[in-house]
């Protein structure tokens, strides 16, 4: 399976129709270049709130309440570009109103058949929780990609073990990650929350992020970091995991995913984390017990003569 991932530019679209051609030119690059499956960044649809007086997109809880009417129109467009282009498309994310005046992270998948799925991010970052709006998703959900199980991991959740791995149990060989951090440090998090999935799963990964500056956007206004698929780092895999990566103004990372030549890495393995994963659960040591150094000392040796 062929996987593009996008280093998403944030841009200023002046109306839906703006943001609807740069959807289509972005994915027909990936389609062009023989993806099969492609995924965009987290906060995606903020961008629409560029379309807004100055008091609106300033304003992040102005931009929410703006973009909801636009929601049916985000949902025709992607799955329109997947039908039309036989894609499968992670669409980032809509921060959606669940009809009580607070919104949740919701990352949309579409499928060339007309099907969609949702993932709601589960954890907040310190952002998110300082709005007093946005809450946590309730559910963990694992998907079927041309007969590849996959799973979504919206930004901060791909730095939780446990999720990931229930995904994994659930069959999941293939982790999507739209994201959108605007430190480096943050970028870094997010990639080694990639790696570290990759490696205790036997997994996949493919990370979105957006890129560029938006000072009109309250959310969007500093984006670092590159897209990227990663892999374990193993015997017939990537030393480093990196399987591609973009560089300076690429838009796509872009790879064929070998989930055969994944099974086979298995049998000669140098180390085995997501077979080995049971081993954490020895009851001796589910907990630490605090020890101190003079408790195990030597006796005291009397001076010599």
């Amino acid at each position: 399976m062929k996987v593009a991932t996008c280093k998403y530019p944030i841009g200023e679209p002046g109306d839906f129709a703006a943001f609807a051609s740069k959807q289509e030119a972005l994915l027909r690059e990936a389609k062009s270049r023989g993806a099969q499956l492609a995924v965009l960044p987290e906060y995606l649809a903020l961008e629409l709130a560029a379309m807004f007086d100055a008091a609106t997109r300033g304003d992040l809880h102005a931009s929410l309440a703006a973009i909801q009417p636009l929601r049916e129109a985000w949902l025709a467009l992607f799955a329109d570009l997947a039908r039309e282009l036989d894609l499968h498309i992670t669409a980032g994310s809509f921060l959606i109103d669940n009809g009580h005046g607070r919104y949740r992270n919701r990352s949309d998948f579409f499928a060339p058949d007309g099907g969609r799925l949702w993932q709601d991010k589960l954890r907040l970052t310190g952002f998110e929780k300082k709005t007093g709006v946005i809450e946590s998703g309730d559910a963990l959900k694992v998907f079927e990609v041309d007969g590849v199980r996959a799973g979504i991991a919206v930004c901060y959740d791909s730095e939780f073990p446990l999720p990931v791995r229930a995904q994994c149990e659930a069959g999941a060989r293939l982790l999507l990650v739209p994201s959108c951090t605007d430190t480096e440090a943050g970028a870094t998090r997010v990639r080694v929350g990639c790696l570290a999935r990759a490696l205790e799963n036997r997994m996949f990964v493919a990370q979105a992020m957006t890129a560029g500056e938006a000072a009109w956007s309250p959310a969007l206004d500093i984006n670092t970091g590159e897209a990227a698929l990663v892999a374990p780092m193993d015997v017939g895999l990537p030393h480093d995991g990196i399987l591609a990566q973009t560089r300076g103004d690429e838009a796509w990372a872009i790879a064929e995913l070998d989930f055969a030549a994944l099974d086979a890495s298995r049998a000669q393995a140098q180390v085995a984390n997501d077979r080995d994963w049971a081993a954490q659960y020895f009851p001796s040591v589910l907990r630490a017990r605090l020890e101190r150094a003079r408790d195990h000392g030597l006796p005291a040796m009397s001076a010599r003569a």
